[in-house]
């Protein structure tokens, strides 16, 4: 292992500079041994031994260009200076090039900005220990000492890999999920309404390649978003709006190369961190990296990175005739379904690149579950929502689609699809908020999106190239339109190529292993049983907040049989399990509603039957219910039915990510 030093100027092993970087930007080679380096260059002694290398540069470049770079996106973004911003840094030259021009855009954008204990107010650095190598502590220290010198606040997140250590094939994509998790708790807990990341335009780049090579449309092209929100994975409630809290997501760093974080790390005398797993060719990611920087050409990036840029303003267009369409054409239920007019939606009429996004984005809101919708399935959908009048079912992507009772097979009715007992584990979570939560903070992330939408909508995108190009026709347009030269044509034609092949074959080895992996991802035994006690709060499947009580009224013996003898299944419930509604649910209330007795639950099953009638047998499945621990229904919230009067339940249809993703910008 390397141990950490600090280095003034690196070459390559060979004895040449890079070629990749300019001539006065220092790069780390992992070829050094340990001996060559400590003969080399003194060791500094308060650090410890860590397998990152640790750099810095001495000359200083020209600051101008990149502030205003970085100044024009986050005005874009709608930010200010006074907002209380996150940063998420790992050390690297990317987050440390980050932290130096938020730290001089905060400063310079106010006069006299108020610093206290020597930080500057209303910024704070995340810095997430992943615990996969002995040393991360460690370089999580020294990092948040680097961050602090600058005057930043820094709060070191330690992740706890509950499940154990991701696999290999799985390790970078498991880090990064587990990254933003990390990270946008502390921005909750702190409320702090916008996290800036440090992407930047070779992360596109390389991302283009990779997902070329899996077969991607033009939207998925496009790479990541500019501007996004992003949503808890519990239950953040708004008590004001009564809705999921977000953060706003943002990369100030897209219109600039990797060669540019070194020379801002330059400018801002920052020493940084290389970890060397970056260079691991066992990551897709990696080899992408390693396979363009050794190709020497400005011309190469400057027209992939037009060939992106068309992408993007594709996604742009397509963005917003979905958000027109799902505005005219979809009402939301408060039952947890949604209605789609079909002759104000005209589907036939409509592109199927923008079809294609307007049903993924109302089923990934139904079924709450944020997965893509690609090939066959997509194409049975289109098929299915062309068929006017639509006279069939059709089951797809964890949602049930079925002619609207009385439309004449006009409208489309959208529920969740759910074939078993009790939801996946991963569909409940505890709602998570608190009294503090109910006061705004005067940056809050709607404001922020309100001034983000508003710039974005005067830069309204109606010309574009891509958008009745197929995925494997990308390339062949982009040439056609002169965005890219035969040479860099065919160069990434060659990577593309490349990776599609250890994709195939890796996916060809893995596929009995990840098919094992599928089964048993159902709760079925007792002991995963969900149980709520009585007074709390619970967010079901990412979709309903349900809670129960019990009335201080003693039961009434005239409405309540059990409570002739002290034994009201209500009233001894220490706890009630919580569960989706199954058809013998909705037959006991029928059977209950035929009862000779007039007590509660009669007059109750007769009421809630009324309304089921009304509610497809699809949407109802997905009804949140109440039974004691031997199984007997005290409670269907959704359609008022209670057991007893005693029993105060409710439940409020709240899904985790809006309708449309949230708001999301590729400007």
């Amino acid at each position: 292992m390397a141990r950490g030093v600090a280095l003034r100027c690196c070459r390559c092993c060979n004895g040449r500079k890079s070629s990749i970087y300019s001539s006065s930007i220092a790069r780390v080679s992992l070829s050094f041994s340990p001996k060559t380096l400590f003969a080399s260059f003194p060791i500094q002694p308060r650090r410890q031994n860590f397998s990152r290398l640790f750099c810095n540069i001495a000359s200083v470049p020209d600051e101008t260009k990149y502030k205003e770079v970085f100044n024009r996106r986050m005005a874009m973004a709608g930010l200010k200076p006074h907002h209380r911003i996150a940063l998420g840094v790992s050390g690297g030259p990317d987050s440390m090039a980050l932290c130096v021009l938020t730290a001089k855009w905060k400063t310079e954008g106010l006069s006299g900005v108020n610093k206290t204990d020597g930080f500057i107010d209303g910024l704070v650095a995340v810095i997430v220990d992943h615990g996969l190598r002995q040393e991360s502590k460690d370089e999580a220290q020294l990092v948040s000492s680097r961050v602090s010198e600058m005057g930043i606040r820094c709060e070191i997140a330690r992740c706890d890999w509950v499940n154990g250590r991701p696999k290999q094939g799985h390790l970078q994509e498991a880090a990064r999920d587990m990254r933003y998790q990390m990270i946008s708790s502390v921005c909750f807990r702190q409320q702090i309404g916008v996290l800036l990341i440090a992407h930047h335009a070779d992360d596109q780049a390389e991302l283009f390649i990779l997902r070329l090579s899996r077969g991607s449309g033009v939207l998925g092209l496009a790479g990541t978003s500019f501007a996004s929100e992003i949503f808890s994975q519990d239950l953040e409630l708004d008590l004001k709006h009564m809705k999921n809290r977000s953060i706003l997501l943002v990369r100030p760093l897209l219109d600039l190369w990797k060669e540019d974080m070194y020379k801002i790390c330059q400018w801002g005398r920052q020493d940084w961190v290389e970890d060397p797993t970056n260079l691991s060719q066992l990551f897709a990611r990696n080899r992408i990296r390693t396979s363009i920087g050794n190709l020497h050409s400005g011309t190469f990036k400057s027209e992939l990175q037009a060939v992106i840029s068309e992408c993007r303003r594709t996604r742009s267009f397509v963005d917003k005739v979905c958000t027109d369409l799902i505005n005219q054409t979809v009402t939301v239920t408060d039952k947890g379904y949604a209605v789609l007019d079909l002759e104000r939606l005209n589907p036939t009429e409509v592109k199927d690149i923008c079809l294609s996004k307007y049903l993924t984005a109302v089923l990934q809101f139904i079924s709450q579950r944020q997965r893509p919708i690609r090939g066959n399935t997509l194409k049975l959908l289109l098929n299915y929502i062309r068929a006017i009048p639509c006279r069939t079912s059709l089951t797809a992507a964890g949602c049930y689609l079925s002619p609207a009772p009385g439309s004449k097979g006009t409208k489309v009715i959208v529920s969740c699809f759910l074939n078993g007992s009790l939801p996946s584990k991963t569909e409940i979570s505890n709602i998570c908020f608190n009294e503090a939560r109910k006061r705004l903070t005067s940056d809050d992330p709607g404001q922020i999106i309100s001034a983000a939408k508003k710039i974005s909508d005067q830069n309204r995108v109606f010309d574009v190239q891509f958008l009745d190009v197929a995925s494997e026709s990308v390339l062949s347009k982009a040439r056609e339109l002169n965005l890219l030269s035969e040479s860099t044509y065919t160069t990434i034609g060659l990577l593309q190529r490349d990776e599609t092949n250890r994709f195939i074959t890796k996916k060809e080895d893995n596929k009995s292993v990840d098919e094992s992996e599928d089964h048993g991802t159902n709760i079925t035994s007792s002991s995963n049983k969900l149980h709520l006690l009585p007074g709390k709060d619970l967010y079901f499947m990412n979709r309903f907040l349900i809670r129960w009580a019990l009335s201080k009224h003693q039961c009434d013996e005239a409405q309540c049989d059990e409570a002739r003898c002290g034994k009201c299944p209500v009233r001894t419930a220490k706890s009630m399990e919580v569960r989706h509604m199954v058809e013998s649910d909705w037959l006991y209330l029928s059977e209950v509603s035929r009862s000779s007795n007039r007590n509660h639950s009669t007059s109750s099953s007769h009421k809630a039957l009324k309304s089921l009638k009304s509610i497809p047998a699809a949407a109802r499945r997905s009804f949140p219910v109440l039974v004691n621990d031997c199984g007997l229904l005290l409670s269907v919230p959704a359609i008022g039915f209670s057991y007893c009067p005693c029993l105060k339940a409710s439940t409020v249809f709240l899904p985790r990510v809006p309708l449309g993703g949230g708001f999301s910008s590729f400007l």
